[in-house]
């Protein structure tokens, strides 16, 4: 008896030790699946994280269009000999140009630099400025209804350099870092077809003109003073498209009239950019730049630029 009853206990102990060791088994493998899921669970949500994170940068880089462009236009002569008479010339220009545009559902920020300075280099002349500039121009803009917008530009004109009327003798300095500075800025209303289609009109515009001490009394501003206010009416337009597959045509107008000072004298400065690419890094420039301003000059003056240039993208997105 006493034999049969250690054989049941060594009997039951063994199936129960079993029972407990398959119970443990099927527990880890419930755990194991469970961990798996986790796992498979938490990586697709990583991944869809990094999927939206991809996504927004995409769509943030989207809103931006960035283009900054240097361009590099030479020009030289030289005779010797040469009968029909001549003299040595050697000249340069190079300008910057950088757009950067911001656009979204409802708004969108046009920006515009345009920057240049060409010298040249005469024998018995000497090295001479021919073209000097810096303007800005910008424009914040909030549609209301398809193509119209409600605007807000901001505008801002001048050199790098001082200018001399070499008509003169000794040439007489007319003009200097920020003399004559523009800045104009006001409310309007906006029509923009796209990037390279659009016109403002702001009739509130506020516009002031810098000079320096030695330019007092010159460009507008009173003798004794070194700025000038006016408000008016201004109208600005930029129009750029291709006229063949090679050649592009940009057109950058502005017109202002002063509602105080003489309205019926509306100032004007319409730049016209023809450029014919021969590759990627050679074209044939061509600028034509009318300017009328009654405050600086009764005359309209005239600057045409003409040569093959060297032209290098370094920022495009």
């Amino acid at each position: 008896m006493k034999k049969l009853f250690i054989i049941f206990f060594l009997f039951s102990a063994t199936c129960f030790s079993q029972i407990k060791k398959d119970s443990i088994k099927r527990i880890d493998s419930i755990k194991k699946i469970e961990l798996k899921n986790n796992i498979a669970s938490l990586q697709l949500k990583l991944d869809s994280i990094l999927k939206n994170e991809q996504k927004e940068k995409k769509e943030a880089l989207e809103e931006w269009s960035v283009n900054g462009r240097v361009n590099f236009i030479f020009n030289q002569t030289s005779f010797s000999n040469w009968l029909a008479g001549g003299e040595n010339n050697v000249a340069g220009n190079i300008g910057v140009n950088y757009d950067f545009n911001y656009r979204n559902k409802k708004w969108k920020w046009d920006n515009k630099i345009i920057s240049s300075y060409g010298i040249s280099h005469v024998n018995k002349q000497g090295f001479r400025k021919t073209d000097d500039r810096f303007e800005y121009n910008s424009i914040l803009a909030l549609e209301s209804i398809e193509e119209w917008y409600i605007s807000f530009f901001s505008n801002f004109i001048s050199q790098f350099s001082r200018g001399f009327d070499y008509s003169k003798d000794p040439r007489l300095e007319v003009s200097s870092i920020m003399s004559p500075a523009y800045f104009s800025f006001g409310p309007g209303i906006l029509w923009r077809k796209n990037e390279n289609l659009r016109v403002n009109i702001a009739p509130a515009t506020s516009r002031f003109i810098f000079v320096s001490k030695p330019f007092s009394g010159m460009y507008g501003v009173p003798e004794g003073k070194r700025s000038i206010y006016g408000i008016g009416l201004n109208m600005s337009a930029f129009l750029k498209f291709k006229l063949m597959d090679n050649v592009t045509v940009e057109n950058i107008i502005a017109l202002y009239s002063d509602y105080i000072d003489n309205p019926q004298n509306i100032d004007i400065n319409h730049q016209a950019n023809f450029e014919v690419d021969v590759n990627k890094y050679l074209s044939v420039n061509l600028t034509l730049h009318l300017k009328s301003d009654t405050n600086a000059s009764s005359k309209i003056q005239f600057r045409q630029l003409f040569g093959l240039g060297v032209n290098y993208t370094f920022h495009k997105i």
